[in-house]
Order: C-alpha cells, then sequence, then structure tokens
C-alpha cells in the first residue's frame, strides 16, 4: 500500500513526519513487514534522528551546513549545489521495520523530512509491505 503525503517547508528544516508515518502504518492493517518512507527530490532527504531535544535538529542543520557551505566555485546554474550535496549524504529513503503494527523506533528516535532548499511544497511517499 503506498500512501502520499505533501507538505510546504521553509527554506531549511527537519520536519519531524513520524506522525504521518505511524498514521499510514495503522491505516495499511499492517502488523508485521517493513515500511519504506521515499522523498522524490533531490535537493531533499529523509532521515531518522532524536526527537526528544529540538536543538538536535539545530545541531544536525549547524553540521551539514558547516560540512556542505554554499561556496562560489560550484557551477551548478541554480545555485543549490551545497542542498544537493546534503540530500545526497542524508538519503533519499528509510527503511523501518513494522512489529505490532508500529514502527520499530528507538525511545528518542523520529523520522524527519529534511529540506535543504526551500521554501516548496513537497512530497513525500511512505509504502508499506507486510
Amino acid at each position: 500500500m503506498l500512501f502520499e503525503f505533501s507538505l510546504n517547508t521553509p527554506a531549511e528544516a527537519m520536519v519531524n513526519i513520524t506522525t504521518e508515518v505511524r498514521h499510514a502504518i495503522k491505516e495499511s492493517g499492517v502488523n508485521e513487514g517493513i515500511c519504506v518512507v521515499y522523498c522524490p527530490h533531490t535537493t531533499a532527504g529523509i532521515t531518522i534522528n532524536e526527537n526528544a531535544d529540538p536543538d538536535v535538529v539545530k545541531d544536525m542543520l549547524l553540521g551539514l551546513n558547516k560540512t556542505f557551505p554554499d561556496l562560489p566555485e560550484f557551477r551548478h546554474a541554480e545555485g543549490n549545489s551545497a542542498a544537493h550535496l546534503k540530500s545526497t549524504c542524508v538519503g533519499a529513503e528509510k527503511s523501518i521495520i513494522i512489529s505490532k503494527g508500529k514502527p520499530v523506533l528507538g525511545t528518542w528516535q523520529g523520522i524527519y523530512f529534511c529540506e535543504f532548499d526551500g521554501p516548496r511544497t513537497r512530497k513525500f511517499y511512505v509504502k508499506i509491505l507486510g
């Protein structure tokens, strides 16, 4: 079963989409299986990280910006090469185990849509297999 979600993002953010993923799993009725969360964009991505302390998200974005600064030597005409690098580093999808009808996540883990080139209207997909 495939679910499509849409969200409006700011210029740069990590948006917690755990609730949407949980909803898709519940709606699917699958109790044991796999959930794939996929981002079809080249300047955004999906990650799993801590969701208890909002400063972790700020630190993640700060670290990515320091690791992949916007350099004047970049040649890409759209001027968003750093966003492409961040997206490649984070990745376009994550697979999550489903057990007892719920995603298997650690106590402090959440699923995030990572925006590196907003603001935009973005999509992400949740595919449930089981």
